[in-house]
């Protein structure tokens, strides 16, 4: 920015909420001399406090600004008062560290991490002064890569994003730096650079590739218009999660971040094999960091930040294999410095009652659990793999441990569900509850509060469920409806999400390149910050996919056929269409697929060079 507009950008700070988020120069951050360096601007699409409780960012920022040549700075969506402000004033958006333009970049990259986001990329770079669509960009103008899970099914961002990282993005994104400063030192054109890119393995550059469709609005066919462009873009996999770059430091926000802590990657993958759960096929295979690793990391991360909560991270953080050893080796490290150990969401089969009691020694935060479904017909289905009685055990376990507040997690609208199935939830809910009161008085805690969440289930690509269609909307709150009068219990809170934000959500997570003219159309109409609820536009939505004469309901609400080519067929993210539909065929049998640790599934990772499973 120039001097005029940092005084503009001064004297703005004055008039927005939370003006902290905006200023940079926060504790552990990085500021490099951009002098013959490749220069990446990290964008989280979404509020500062969420971007920096993102461990994501965290890694790559550490990943890029560990190496000499290149350098990452970061850059989050504006709230509607400062965006609006900085339209207004004619101040772009800019980077935290050296208050550069997004549109100085030589990279930037958005992570996606949820489909209501879309409209904040574009918003961003809007913002930052570079054209909405790859086809209009300039050859002066940032590459824009994207990654994250959401990156899985690229399509509906076709337009906008000039090149994917499919998996993890450690190495990988660096690899594209190099090959982005390579070019633009040799003095290539954007084309050529961007054909330079399609040749690293797992990323995927989309104006390479074109789609063709059937009468009935189904694909037909996707091929890359080149040779130089792979048929099939492989995801990339760190195995070795010791050897892989993790966070030493973090830069501490200047306002209260959503997790507002330290967070330790104890694995990556899951093999219990939830029929609904996509991030449980992304992430495969399992990998494991060592107690002595993550016990070195939490020394430095505390060293470099103060923080007195700890929070170890996974899909499925009651699985790592030695997580009782690194409860007692953390707890044991920081006993005197008063420094607290939170777990996420934990599995209720696991005995986890020793662990329960020793991450409580300094204070008890709320326990989470996550059922799923309200009757065992239907966990079978989603191959949950756990009973009424181990969540009752659990909570028993809890509740004796000290343990006053639960929350239990479920979704609605799951296939073959039936209204049993919902009640099932209200039941199970009520036998929490008699849980805590079978106690005597003087060994229960005080204050129990039990919440119930069910969202509403979202089909996503790469999961057995692929082909389902989601419930319509009606259904959706008639279902709800019916769970809010039967969560009618002393004890019990119920909170469910807005419908309507699922059914877009479904849209988008199956949804092909076409999509992309009704999210430029939905930006157009004023469509931002669509995952907070006061800020989401349904009618707009609407609107956005009659202009662009589409149809959502053929997105969200249509069953797909078994043979149908998918928009997303292209990715190899390991898991097989054939054992996706393998498990399609079992949930519909009511029948459940063993944890791959107890013997392999034949999912079809073993085709992954390096990849090796117990």
């Amino acid at each position: 920015m120039d001097k005029a507009q940092m005084q503009r950008l001064e004297a703005l700070m004055e008039q927005v909420q939370k003006p902290a988020r905006y200023m940079g120069g926060e504790v552990n951050s990085v500021k490099k001399d951009w002098e013959g360096r490749t220069s990446f601007c990290f964008a989280f699409p979404d509020s500062y406090e969420v971007a920096m409780s993102h461990l994501g960012m965290k890694v790559i920022y550490e990943a890029v600004n560990l190496e000499d040549d290149l350098l990452c700075e970061r850059a989050m969506m504006p709230w509607v008062d400062m965006a609006d402000k900085m339209k207004e004033q004619g101040i772009p958006l800019f980077s935290l560290e050296s208050k550069r333009a997004l549109s100085e970049f030589d990279v930037v990259g958005f992570t996606l991490q949820y489909e209501m986001s879309y409209t904040n990329v574009l918003a961003m770079l809007d913002l930052g002064g570079i054209p909405l669509t790859h086809g209009q960009r300039g050859e002066k103008k940032p590459i824009i890569i994207a990654g994250g899970p959401c990156a899985s099914n690229p399509e509906p961002l076709y337009e906008i994003i000039d090149a994917f990282i499919m998996g993890d993005g450690e190495k990988a994104n660096n690899e594209v730096l190099r090959a982005v400063g390579k070019g633009r030192k040799e003095g290539l054109s954007r084309a050529n650079i961007l054909l330079s890119l399609a040749q690293i393995p797992g990323v995927y550059v989309p104006s390479l590739y074109e789609a063709r469709y059937k009468e009935d609005g189904t694909l037909a066919a996707f091929e890359p218009k080149t040779d130089q462009a792979p048929k099939t873009i492989q995801k990339r996999i760190e195995l070795d999660l010791d050897a892989a770059v993790f966070p030493k430091t973090i830069p501490l926000p200047f306002t209260e971040a959503v997790h507002d802590r330290v967070v330790l990657e104890v694995m990556r993958g899951c093999t219990r094999g939830c029929r609904f759960c996509q991030a449980g096929m992304l992430y495969r295979p399992v990998r494991e960091r060592s107690p002595e690793k993550l016990l070195e990391l939490a020394q430095s991360l505390f060293d470099s930040t103060g923080y007195e909560e700890m929070s170890l991270s996974s899909l499925s953080t009651g699985d790592y294999t030695c997580l009782l050893e690194l409860i007692k080796g953390l707890n044991e490290q920081f006993k005197d410095k008063m420094v607290s150990l939170s777990l996420p969401s934990l599995r209720i089969d696991n005995q986890l009652q020793e662990a329960l009691v020793d991450t409580a020694q300094v204070k008890k935060s709320g326990l989470t659990l996550a059922p799923e479904a309200g009757t065992q017909r239907l966990r079978d289905v989603i191959n949950k793999g756990v009973t009424e009685e181990d969540l009752l055990r659990t909570v028993s376990e809890a509740f004796e441990s000290g343990w006053s507040q639960v929350k239990l997690y479920f979704m609605i609208g799951l296939p073959t569900e039936r209204d049993e199935d919902l009640l099932g939830i209200a039941d199970l809910a009520k036998k929490v509850v008699a849980a805590y009161y079978a106690l005597p008085k003087e060994k229960r805690a005080k204050g129990l509060k039990v919440v119930v969440s069910a969202s509403t289930f979202v089909p996503k690509p790469f999961t057995p469920f692929q082909w389902a269609a989601q419930d319509r909307l009606e259904e959706i709150k008639r279902k709800q409806l019916l769970l809010r009068e039967a969560l009618r219990i002393k004890g019990v809170t119920f909170n469910w999400h807005d419908p309507e934000t699922s059914f877009l959500e479904a849209c988008f997570a199956r949804g092909d390149r076409r999509l992309g003219k009704v999210l430029l159309r939905a930006y157009e109409l004023g469509c931002r910050l669509d995952g907070w609820n006061e800020h989401f536009k349904y009618d707009a939505w609407l609107q956005a996919f009659s202009d662009a004469g589409l149809s959502p309901q053929f997105y969200a609400n249509r069953e797909r056929n078994k043979d149908e080519l998918l928009p997303w067929d292209f990715v190899d993210i390991g898991v097989t269409r054939a054992y996706l539909l393998r498990e399609n065929e079992r949930a519909h049998k009511e029948q459940t697929t063993p944890d791959c640790r107890l013997g392999c599934e034949g999912c079809g990772l073993r085709r992954f060079e390096g990849v090796c499973l117990k």
